[in-house]
């Protein structure tokens, strides 16, 4: 079971910036092939590292201001935040092994 929630611009604050744990944000788009792709490895993330770190999704077409704020420029992104800090920012598909690395880098 996928613990991935999704929020719109006005959660944002409430799920992400005021969260007690670091989060990940998975920024897609319904008409996005490649998010199709990401998809399955953020369910995984989210239920592996479930007991360090929330995901979250968001769609970026009726979210512009959390996309303009994060200056997401292409999806699938990911956006690593804790403490209302950037920590990791990808653009593009990565492969498993890539986000493992990435979430290892923090939470090892």
């Amino acid at each position: 079971m996928s613990s991935v929630t999704v929020i719109s611009d006005k959660e944002f604050e409430t799920e992400v910036l005021q969260a007690d744990q670091p989060v990940l944000v998975y920024f897609w788009a319904s008409w996005c092939g490649p998010c199709r792709l990401m998809s399955p490895t953020i369910d995984w993330a989210a239920t592996t590292y479930a007991d360090r770190l929330k995901v979250v999704k968001m769609e970026v077409d009726p979210n512009p201001e959390t996309v303009k704020q994060y200056q997401v420029e292409g999806v699938p992104a990911l956006r690593l935040i804790q403490n209302q800090q950037v920590l990791e920012a990808t653009e593009g598909v990565i492969p498993k092994q890539k986000l493992i690395e990435i979430l290892d880098t923090h939470f090892h």
